[in-house]
């Protein structure tokens, strides 16, 4: 990343990092100032599509000086390595920080080569979770025990301060200019009503992590959920499950219903049949034989099976496929319910859960499409709930664009009494860390379906992916990403060939 000359922000993929809450990574050996710049710029962007403008200044400030630190840190071990001296002996410390700063500055080149040749990176961060700003800045050194004693030093200073111009009064040890420069750090942070506990400094196996957590002004995180909440509270306007699925759904769920009752009632609905048959025929079940009776197929997909095709085929009559926009969300969401089974069938031993983890994934997406289906009566609705808080029209618009999705298609199916795990898994499937324990395996199986998905056509990359995630799957490398993605991809083309 230390090739600045095609350093271009890309709006449209850091909307769409927000939207999804991935993180935004961006990696360098020298921070020159182009990319120092460029960060700022990604940075201003960011907090536009959230709403946060006016915080631009304090964070970038922040960014930047903790980027600073990690690249003096960085410079730090190839001076002292170069000097002979041991960076984790207090004597050899001191002596090196005497005459630090004069030497790295007088030959600033040198060194920074050294640190790229070291392949010493500094790794920054921004991830939007939760309705919170995560912030890291991550450097391939291990931060000593004398660095961290006066890291917190400083912290404890600024606690003595109330504003900067106290801070700037006073004379400061200035052998390390990190200094003043975190005081000034954390009294930005008050500045903004967030204490030094937001800001933390810490190893992390071979990495100095500086971590910063920005929570948003209460009352705005406070009005996205209230719109939410008014949304699915006002979803009236489209209408509730046909009464034949309904049908369907009271026979399963009695106890003396028989088989032949279930089949008969859905095989009433010509649609429903068709789908029916066409999912048992598919590649998933590997029959021997093509099936075409309604009887044999409801007992090869199971009472689980059927329940859950009734929810995805209920949900799809009722938002539809009639515009463009909805029947891209709906490609998407049939390809991401494909790689989900099939992650299931490769990497679970227990495969009871394919059909939950085929339905969660072609659901997941609701909450954008039901945005593409809202009755004006909605918007109506809406728009004067927004004016009546006193919210920005931005912040609508940036919900109907998708942000805050996962809680609207959560909030929606509660309403349309879907099964919990489901319930879960929409709405965690972009915050796969946040989900009960119990519901885990499904929606870590949709969150990473989903990302496949996103990965195939390049709007993310390969280290935007959740580790924990990854590690569930016993993924390690991006070559068994790609390998994976290959083979998913080929597999769909062909179910869909098949298909026509």
């Amino acid at each position: 990343m230390d090739i600045t000359q095609d350093l271009v922000v890309d709006e449209l993929k850091i909307k769409k990092a927000i939207q999804s809450e991935i993180p935004i990574i961006i990696t360098t050996f020298t921070l020159p100032h182009e990319l120092d710049v460029h960060i700022e710029e990604v940075l201003g962007v960011f907090l536009k599509h959230i709403d946060e403008e006016k915080l631009k200044n304090y964070i970038t400030y922040c960014v930047r000086e903790l980027m600073t630190n990690a690249k003096k840190a960085n410079t730090k071990r190839v001076y002292f390595e170069e000097q002979g001296l041991d960076i984790t002996n207090p004597a050899d410390y001191k002596k090196g920080m005497t005459h630090f700063k004069k030497n790295t500055l007088n030959n600033i080149e040198h060194y920074l080569q050294l640190q790229k040749d070291k392949e010493m990176y500094i790794k920054f961060i921004l991830q939007m979770k939760n309705n919170i700003i995560h912030i890291e800045v991550r450097n391939n050194v291990e931060i000593t025990k004398t660095e961290l004693i006066r890291i917190h030093d400083k912290f404890a200073r600024s606690r003595q301060y109330n504003d900067l111009q106290e801070a700037l009064a006073l004379v400061l040890d200035d052998s390390e200019g990190a200094g003043l420069g975190l005081v000034i750090l954390i009294l930005m942070l008050k500045k903004i009503g967030i204490d030094e506990n937001c800001l933390e400094i810490l190893k992390d196996n071979n990495e100095t992590v500086s971590r910063l957590v920005i929570p948003l002004d209460k009352t705005h995180v406070q009005n996205l959920s209230d719109v939410a909440t008014a949304i699915a509270d006002n979803i009236s306007a489209l209408p509730q499950f046909p009464e034949n699925i309904l049908r369907v759904q009271k026979l399963i769920d009695d106890p003396d219903s028989e088989i032949e009752d279930i089949a008969q009632n859905i095989s009433r609905d010509p649609a429903l049949t068709a789908d029916l048959l066409k999912i048992v025929n598919s590649a998933h079940y590997m029959l021997s034989k093509k099936v075409d009776s309604i009887i044999e197929a409801v007992k090869i997909v199971g009472i689980q099976g059927i329940k859950n095709l009734l929810l995805s085929y209920g949900t799809q009559k009722i938002l539809g496929e009639e515009t463009t926009y909805k029947k891209i969300l709906w490609m998407h969401c049939y390809k991401a319910a494909f790689f989900a089974f099939n992650l299931v069938k490769n990497f679970r031993k227990n495969r009871n859960p394919m059909n939950d983890a085929y339905v969660g994934a072609i659901l997941h997406d609701m909450g954008k499409i039901i945005f593409s289906s809202v009755h004006p009566d909605l918007l109506d609705k809406i728009n004067n709930f927004c004016s009546k808080k006193g919210l920005p029209a931005s912040i609508f618009e940036n919900i109907s664009a998708g942000m805050n999705h996962a809680q609207i298609g959560a909030l929606i199916a509660e309403k349309w009494n879907f099964p919990e795990n489901l319930v879960n898994a929409i709405r965690y499937h972009h915050n796969p860390g946040s989900a009960p324990e119990e519901y885990r395996d499904l929606v870590y199986t949709v969150y990473l379906a989903n990302m496949l998905c996103e990965l195939e056509i390049e709007s993310i990359n390969f280290d935007q992916l959740d580790s924990a995630v990854l590690k569930y799957f016993g993924i390690a490398s991006r070559k068994q990403i790609d390998v994976l993605l290959n083979k998913f991809s080929d597999d769909f083309l062909e179910e869909r060939s098949k298909q026509h």
